[in-house]
C-alpha cells in the first residue's frame, strides 16, 4: 500500500515538474505577451506567400457553406499590412456566394492573413486591410466543387 502511494506521488511530482518546465515556453522573453512560433516580433518582414492562390482556394472550400456556384470571384496579390501590431501579408478576396435558399448575396470582401508564408486565418472585416488593392479575376474560385 505504501509503495503504491509513493508511486502515485512520484507521478504527480513528475507531472508538476513537466508543467513548470513547459510554462517557460508559453511566455515571451521580453514579457510582452505569448511567444509565437516565429522569431518575428511584429516588425520583421514576412516571407511572401508563394502558394497564396492555392491555399486560399482550399480554405474557401471549407469556409463557404456552399462553395458551388460562386460568382464575381476576384483576388488581389498579397500586400504587407500591419494587423494586430504585426507586419503580415494579406491577400484580399472578393466574391458573391449562394445563400442557403439558392439566391446570391451581394459581393463581400475578405482578407486572407498569412504568417510565415502560410495561410493563418481570414479577416471578416477587411475594409481597412484591403484598401487600395487591385483585384484580378479568380476563376478557380468560381469553378469550385464540393
Amino acid at each position: 500500500m505504501e509503495q503504491r502511494r509513493l508511486a502515485i506521488l512520484a507521478k504527480l511530482a513528475a507531472i508538476l515538474l513537466l508543467s513548470i518546465g513547459l510554462a517557460g515556453f508559453i511566455t515571451s522573453d521580453d514579457s510582452s505577451g505569448p511567444t509565437t512560433f516565429t522569431d518575428d516580433r511584429g516588425v520583421a518582414n514576412q516571407p511572401f506567400p508563394n502558394n497564396y492562390r492555392t491555399e486560399t482556394l482550399a480554405f474557401m472550400r471549407t469556409y463557404l457553406n456552399n462553395p458551388v456556384g460562386v460568382r464575381e470571384g476576384a483576388i488581389a496579390d498579397p500586400v504587407q499590412r500591419t494587423i494586430g501590431g504585426r507586419l503580415r501579408y494579406v491577400a484580399c478576396v472578393r466574391y458573391s456566394a449562394k445563400d442557403l435558399d439558392g439566391g446570391y448575396r451581394p459581393a463581400v470582401e475578405r482578407g486572407v492573413l498569412f504568417v510565415d508564408g502560410r495561410l493563418d486565418r481570414i479577416i471578416e472585416n477587411a475594409t481597412e486591410s484591403c484598401a487600395g488593392v487591385s483585384y484580378a479575376s479568380f476563376p478557380e474560385l468560381e469553378r469550385m466543387a464540393r
